[in-house]
């Protein structure tokens, strides 16, 4: 069973995506339905000089055959008639249109005795509102450069908070996927610093986990798959669950890592990803442990007024998923009295430049 871990990162869709504005300036897509053409759109200019480039539709059905790429902003005339037999209002069109285009910037126009028409249609989502019988070129001018630049606005900040909730839900999910120690009844005390190589996450290729089992043995394991990315992520944590479920299981040493060494198999993305692991099994009296190494660094044994000692490593298999049929034997080692043991990732000791 493999976890998946989202991406924090999401390309943008078609509808959400901010509407650019082209190297020769803006286009109004203006949508009125007077057969006359009684609206007339004086002739505009950007901020910039360039000639704001206007086509117009009769109704819905043509807008949308004329609302390309290259329109950024849409005039539409509340007066127009919603589209199908069950209009719910007057402001039907408009949120036609919005859920037409709901990366382009919308301005409503209307008559000046409507004025609280004019600010519903705001509120459903317009930009803004125009009054007719005031439309001249620098009144359109500026509420066209307004709506276009107020909608990118709205856009950016919606991608950064959709952004902020992913990024949140995500580490939520790889907080819950961290391990929680099961030592009740147990004397040692445990503690864990994790630090992921993925830059911002929570969760890297490295896993442990420690547990208890009914005989009083204490099982503590940690290990590394290749790699920093979600994949190699969540195959730490596909092997960690194996690892805790086959402990309780009563599997140990070579059984327990042959046992890993298939779950590695059928759930990598690639063949040539593989693991490193270290398995200890501490006995209930805590003099003794047995040790198990697949091509991970041995751990360090310390006791008060003693230099810190390596535990033995010689005996030590290949890494899980490199070799089939591979063996793991496990070493008893002595520990003493009063005793820390120091499990580590390479991370730890690698050289860096």
């Amino acid at each position: 069973m493999s976890i998946p871990v989202p991406r924090q990162r999401e390309a943008l869709t078609a509808e959400t995506r901010p509407v650019t504005l082209p190297d020769g300036g803006l286009s109004l897509l203006v949508i009125e339905d007077d057969p006359a053409g009684s609206l007339t759109v004086p002739e505009l200019l950007d901020g910039v000089g360039n000639r704001i480039r206007v086509r117009t539709a009769r109704n819905l059905t043509e807008a949308t055959r004329l609302l390309t790429d290259d329109v950024q902003c849409i005039l539409l005339d509340l007066a127009l008639p919603g589209r199908g037999p069950d209009c719910a209002d007057d402001l039907d069109a408009l949120r036609q249109v919005l859920r037409m285009a709901p990366a382009h910037a919308v301005l409503a126009l209307t008559a000046e005795g409507d004025a609280e028409r004019a600010a519903e249609a705001v509120r459903v989502g317009a930009q803004d509102y125009l009054f007719r019988d005031e439309l001249n070129d620098r009144v359109l001018t500026r509420a066209i450069r307004y709506a276009v630049e107020r909608k990118r606005a709205d856009l950016a900040q919606r991608q950064l908070t959709e952004s902020r909730l992913r990024a949140q839900e995500n580490a939520r999910l790889e907080r819950g996927l961290l391990p929680t120690p099961l030592l009740e009844g147990s004397d040692l005390r445990f503690a864990a610093r994790y630090r992921p190589g993925r830059s911002r996450a929570l969760l890297g290729g490295d896993f442990y986990d420690t547990v208890r089992t009914a005989d009083g043995t204490v099982h503590a394991m940690i290990g590394d798959v290749c790699g920093h990315g979600p994949d190699e992520a969540a195959l730490g944590v596909a092997l960690r669950i194996a690892w805790r479920t086959l402990t309780f299981a009563g599997l140990s040493g070579d059984e327990l890592l042959g046992t890993l060494q298939k779950v590695l198999e059928h759930e990598r993305a690639d063949d040539e990803i593989f693991a490193t692991l270290c398995t200890v099994d501490i006995a209930p009296d805590g003099r003794s442990a047995g040790i198990c190494l697949a091509g991970h660094p041995s751990p360090v044994a310390m006791r008060r007024g003693l230099p810190p000692r390596l535990l033995p490593y010689e005996a030590s298999g290949p890494a899980l998923g490199l070799l089939p049929h591979a063996r793991w034997p496990r070493r008893q080692v002595e520990l003493g009295g009063q005793w820390s043991l120091l499990m580590y990732t390479d991370g730890l000791i690698e050289g860096r430049v």
